[in-house]
């Protein structure tokens, strides 16, 4: 009797991890560990969610000074953490679509702005995934979200296309020659860097956004059933 009962367990337990280990790579690569298990319908749902939560950080921001604040990096990196790496990127860009349209404020669309935000989504996902086995590896990961997604996103993509696509549209030109001025010589891409994120304040927005990330992601992987297993 008890040998039954040990055999059905075991045979319990087999098919219990069968269809984890048939999960194909590319799947385990695409979606996060909290979509895996679920169904195609429950997958979209949760995806659906996850843009409804991107539309409303578009949607608000608070001026202080001469910095805006606003959550969108960290709404980005977490869409990236709860659904993975390509349901991230495309629930981010889409949420800042809806969110432009839905209160534009008046200005025009900055499409590198929702791939800058998408890519930090991307981003995400994919180091997430990355297998650290030691204690504190999760917060490792998570450090390096924040730095990567700094220098590639906000730096490179965001900044970079408000440079060279957005400053002649929204920057005044007497507000570029005092600054030239102030500066010498041309407005260059270092001097918009210098005075974007330390004379505006962006670097500020970032820090605060990365500093809850820290508080919320702790917070939620110990919640059970969103299983992120990451910390």
């Amino acid at each position: 009797m008890s040998e039954n009962f040990e055999l059905q367990s075991i045979r319990k337990g087999n098919e219990a991890t069968m269809p984890e280990r048939n999960v194909p790579f590319w799947k385990k690569l695409f979606f996060s560990d909290v979509l895996l298990e679920k169904s195609n319908a429950q997958k979209i749902a949760y995806i659906g969610v996850v843009t409804a939560l991107c539309i409303v950080s578009n949607m608000f921001e608070i001026k202080f000074a001469s910095t805006q604040f606003s959550l969108t990096i960290f709404t980005s990196i977490l869409a990236g953490i709860l659904s993975g790496p390509m349901p991230g990127f495309l629930a981010v860009f889409l949420g800042d679509g809806i969110g432009y349209l839905v209160n534009s404020m008046g200005f025009m669309y900055y499409w590198w702005v929702a791939l800058a935000c998408a890519t930090m989504a991307f981003l995400a996902g994919i180091i997430m995934k990355v297998p650290l086995k030691f204690r504190g590896g999760g917060y490792v990961k998570l450090f390096l979200v924040c730095v990567l997604t700094f220098f590639i996103c906000s730096v490179g993509i965001n900044s970079t296309g408000m440079y060279w696509i957005g400053l002649p549209i929204y920057m005044p030109q007497g507000v570029i020659e005092n600054v030239e001025a102030h500066f010498g010589g041309d407005l260059t891409f270092g001097i918009y860097l210098l005075i974007r994120f330390f004379f505006m304040g962006q670097i500020w927005n970032s820090l605060v956004n990365y500093t809850l990330l820290f508080i919320a992601v702790p917070l939620l992987n110990a919640v059970k059933p969103l299983k992120i297993k990451i910390l």
